[in-house]
């Protein structure tokens, strides 16, 4: 291979070339994101959604050749979950429709009701005996009214050179780690407490105010996956806009009437508990691995695309470039889309107990000594600025090479310090190389990351186009170099392992 002048690490530039002219002038990437988005998403772990999604990524990607395609399962999980249906209406003292959604692994409202909206704070025990008695088939607001301000900076920017180069810098820690809070277990109980009442007192639904404004609403789950826990009652997100009319409303001493109709239906098993899995098959080294992966999952709102279709489609993409280029590959590529991320890496970590070793006692199986390298990506669809190293110090010269011929992209920077919150976490903590790629933000924290906007339009065509290239070529030389990628030291077990079982 082409070695890159004043670098030790061989970088095939006629590959980079194939792999460059294959996803930049032939790139299905914005196609494979609208079949997640618009025909498929949302894709909440455990629905029927995510299954249709994954069959027809599966379908997919065998039409491209690519080998071993499946829907590999993993359990525990618990109950799935789908909303098929959310209306919410002012009709007292004025009629306005109201936007909002239902928080996953809640129930609905067993049809249409009707009923008057009260302001009830509830934030003490002495506060249920307060309004004991008095909220039966009332929608209740527990929360104050939120102050709403202009917006005096973008929501969207790319990373600058100063913000780059800070963020390259090593991190110098205190070492200390985050406390829990004093008492954390008593507002555990009254949470239980409180839920329990409301169930008790036969409410309509509970009602809050969402973070963002101008119509984005950011909602996640506010029930149990477990069946054997106690109910919960119906639970609802408006935008803050139209919360706090309802309450200055109210404030007037004037009634206020809402119609509410939410259909959810929970779904008992693992229907959604799996991965998605693709391979392509290497050449001498075949024994050994390179991995890929995004998480395959989202939240129920929007339609789950900066969150995280843009990763799934990328490495999806990456996959059909490496197999539409032909480039040989000695070691074995395996892409993984997980499902289960948003509540936890349930499967990134399934995959990994099954195949690679117990994070708890660091038990290890035969393929772990196999493994080179895991790359992920889930920071929304904003470009590729440069990889988190996870402190390994050793993988620094290898991945700078890889990084010269897209500079021209503005991939530029290795950050020594840990990223966290996505599944490369997985295969870290069972010391295997796992990164993370660092992506600009654009509106990801400020927009879409699990609001009612996220979707296909947010997505960036361009930035996503040049991530699959990357991601593609980083696979390419990973598969192809002479050693595994060198590994930080083991960490240790948090469980001891059982008498006779040794580390590898």
């Amino acid at each position: 291979m082409p070695t890159l002048v004043g670098q030790g690490e061989p970088v095939d530039l006629q590959a980079v070339y194939a792999i460059k002219d294959e996803g930049l002038q032939r790139s299905k990437v914005m196609e494979i994101a609208s079949y997640l988005t618009d025909v498929y998403g949302p894709r909440l772990t455990g629905s029927p959604e995510i299954r249709r999604a994954g069959e027809w990524a599966v379908k997919e990607m065998q039409s491209w050749g690519v080998a071993n395609v499946r829907l590999e399962p993993w359990t525990g999980f618990g109950r799935g979950w789908t909303n098929e249906r959310f209306a919410a209406h002012m009709t007292a003292p004025a009629t306005a429709t109201l936007i909002g959604y239902p928080k996953a692994w809640t129930p609905g409202t067993n049809g249409a009701v009707t009923g008057d909206a009260v302001q009830a704070r509830l934030d003490t025990p002495a506060d249920l005996e307060t309004w004991r008695g008095k909220l039966k088939g009332k929608f209740v607001l527990m929360a104050p009214a939120r102050a709403l301000t202009p917006h005096f900076t973008p929501q969207a920017d790319r990373f600058t050179d100063a913000e780059l180069s800070d963020l390259s810098r090593q991190p110098i820690s205190a070492g200390r780690g985050r406390g829990g809070a004093p008492g954390g277990a008593a507002p555990q109980t009254f949470a239980r407490d409180r839920t329990a009442f409301l169930v008790s007192e036969g409410i309509l639904a509970t009602i809050e105010p969402g973070r963002g404004d101008g119509g984005t609403v950011f909602v996640q789950s506010g029930g149990s996956r477990n069946a054997a826990d106690p109910p919960t009652v119906p639970q609802v997100v408006l935008t803050a806009e139209h919360y706090n009319r309802i309450l200055r409303i109210l404030e007037k001493k004037i009634p206020v009437t809402l119609e509410m109709d939410v259909r959810n239906t929970f779904l008992d098993g693992d229907a959604g508990a799996f991965n998605v899995v693709a391979e392509i098959r290497g050449t001498d080294k075949a024994d050994e691995l390179v991995m890929l992966g995004a998480h395959f999952d989202s939240w129920h709102t929007g339609t789950g695309a900066t969150d995280n279709a843009a990763g799934s489609a990328v490495m999806m993409e990456a996959m059909r470039i490496l197999r539409a280029t032909g480039l040989p590959m000695r070691r074995s590529v395996r892409m993984g889309l997980w499902s289960g991320e948003e509540q936890a890496y349930f499967g990134s970590r399934a995959h990994v107990a099954q195949h690679f070793g117990d994070r708890q006692t660091l038990a290890t199986k035969p393929a772990h000594a196999k493994f080179s390298v895991y790359f992920n990506v889930d920071n929304g669809t904003g470009a590729i600025r440069g990889v988190y190293l996870q402190g390994n110090e050793a993988v620094a010269p290898i991945f700078r090479a890889w990084m010269e011929p897209f500079a021209n992209f503005g991939m530029t920077t290795l950050a020594i310090r840990n990223t966290g919150g996505t599944d490369h976490l997985s295969f870290d903590q069972v010391g295997l190389p796992g990164f993370q790629f660092i992506q600009d933000e654009l509106e990801y924290d400020s927009r879409t990351h699990h609001s009612n906007m996220d979707v296909f339009d947010r997505l960036q065509a361009e930035d996503m186009m040049k991530n699959a290239v990357i991601v593609a070529s980083f696979v390419y030389h990973a598969a192809n170099r002479d050693q595994l990628l060198p590994r930080k030291p083991m960490p240790k077990p948090t469980v001891p392992p059982p008498t006779g079982t040794t580390r590898q």
